[in-house]
């Protein structure tokens, strides 16, 4: 037990004194990249039934569902903004999969209102220590076709809620065993084409909130959830781990600084084909009309999630959102990723189609040995003029991190998009209030500011 240990101590025990500025920096840009994309789903097929079905389960009104308004059970507020927070694909991730913000910030804000409210301050601490014991987590699991967002995010919003929640160490390491049991989830939804992607980030959520709610009153749950018998990386790492990757340096070296800030709303395992392109574009003037075939390689794991022969399927956002032929073709005809562009209208309209069939893609484990995005191109024009272009991390990765102007260009295609738009005022105070929020004494000054009147 020692892991969980080490784990739960520094869960409850972190100060935000003690977290460096680059961490707190990368956490005030999922905050602000949550928002863009609560703004941008609430919308979206589903999610108005999500935000429906929530306020129809009753009970206490303890939160806010953000841009629609009203008050449901703290954890049912977190499954409803978590539901659209990973609805248009505009989510940071890690690789090779993991989405924490869709959960830490709606869990976050849930518990703030729960409790009478929480600083600045407390918030980021709880935030940055609940990402980055998911980080580490992540980083020494073999998911195998688990999700990682229903696999670890879970983690991350037991430990945000427990902080806030006020936890003890004994409590907290109850509430982390409970999320433990509740982990889980499979990448055969997005497979499919279906939704199930946003229902995992919100149980996620929803689960973290109850996890620490049940501990805190005195439930127990499994001690050894890390190294125990049938435990974590038992299940999910077939015993190969190395304890020091999971808790060494806890406070000083921080796995989430790996966060991929997604330059573009698709699936993270296409933005390596779209940079591709888009240079390619830039640098060689490349248009559709002369376009005679594209050849592209990728690793097995991104061929499964976005490599295969596009279809329209009953989702043709979510079937455009996870298609490298889609999206490589979007980028050609409109020159621009933008969040319309996987709008059905413009998904359906023929022109892409006729550009997807001169898009290939195969798979090369040979490319694992690089990295688990890394990505070939080759483009073929009519006249046999033959371009190539590798790229082993896209933009919004560590290695070729965005520059705050993308991120802010990132966040204003979401607010522009969003179905029930916010005041101009409104996005102005919620960009000034998450830039400066340990100055910040009650983070729920924020929730007025996210509910449209429309």
């Amino acid at each position: 037990m020692e892991l969980e240990k080490k784990f739960v101590e520094y869960v409850v025990g972190a100060q935000f004194e003690d977290i460096p500025r680059q961490p707190i920096s990368m956490i005030k840009d999922v905050i602000l990249n949550a928002f863009g994309a609560i703004i941008s789903g609430a919308t979206v097929q589903g999610c108005p039934e999500a935000v429906k079905q929530c306020k129809e389960w009753g009970g206490k009104k303890e939160a806010t569902i953000l841009i629609h308004g009203g008050q449901v059970p703290a954890h049912n507020a977190a499954f409803a903004n978590s539901f659209m927070a990973r609805a248009v694909g505009v989510d940071e991730a890690m690789v090779p999969g993991l989405h924490t913000g869709g959960s830490s910030v709606p869990t976050g804000l849930a518990v703030a209102e729960l409790v009478g409210g929480c600083s600045g301050k407390d918030f980021l601490a709880a935030l940055t220590v609940g990402t980055e014991i998911s980080a580490r987590l992540n980083s020494s699991t073999n998911y195998n076709g688990f999700d990682p967002t229903g696999v670890c995010a879970i983690f991350a919003s037991t430990a945000i809620a427990g902080r806030i929640l006020g936890l003890s160490v004994e409590q907290m390491w109850n509430a982390l065993g409970h999320a433990f049991n509740r982990s889980g989830g499979s990448f055969q939804g997005t497979i499919d084409g279906s939704i199930a992607a946003r229902v995992l980030q919100a149980t996620a959520s929803q689960g973290g909130i109850i996890s620490a709610q049940l501990a805190k009153r005195g439930i127990t749950g499994p001690r050894n959830f890390l190294e125990g018998v049938y435990g974590y990386f038992h299940l999910y790492a077939g015993d190969q781990y190395d304890p020091e990757a999971i808790v060494g340096e806890l406070g000083g070296r921080f796995e989430l600084s790996k966060t991929f800030m997604k330059k573009y709303p698709s699936c993270g395992t296409t933005n390596p084909s779209l940079d591709a392109i888009f240079d390619l574009m830039e640098e060689k003037g490349i248009t559709p009309e002369e376009l005679e075939e594209i050849r592209v390689t990728v690793t097995p794991s991104t061929y499964n999630l976005t490599g295969k022969p596009f279809e329209y399927g009953d989702n043709p956002r979510i079937s455009a959102m996870y298609s490298i032929q889609y999206c490589v073709a979007n980028a050609l005809l409109r020159k621009s990723c933008k969040l319309r562009h996987f709008d059905e209208p413009m998904v359906r309209e023929p022109e892409i189609m006729e550009i997807i069939k001169k898009i290939h893609v195969k798979p090369d484990p040979a490319l694992d040995k690089r990295n688990q995005l890394a990505t070939e191109m080759e483009v073929r024009m009519r006249d046999g003029t033959v371009y190539q272009k590798s790229v082993d991390f896209a933009r919004g990765m560590p290695e070729r991190p965005l520059i705050k102007e993308e991120l802010m260009d990132k966040f204003h295609d979401c607010v522009s998009f969003g179905g029930k738009p916010l005041p101009k005022s409104n996005i102005k105070r919620i960009m000034s209030l998450v830039d400066g929020l340990e100055k910040t004494k009650d983070v729920r000054s924020l929730i007025p500011l996210l509910i449209s009147k429309i």
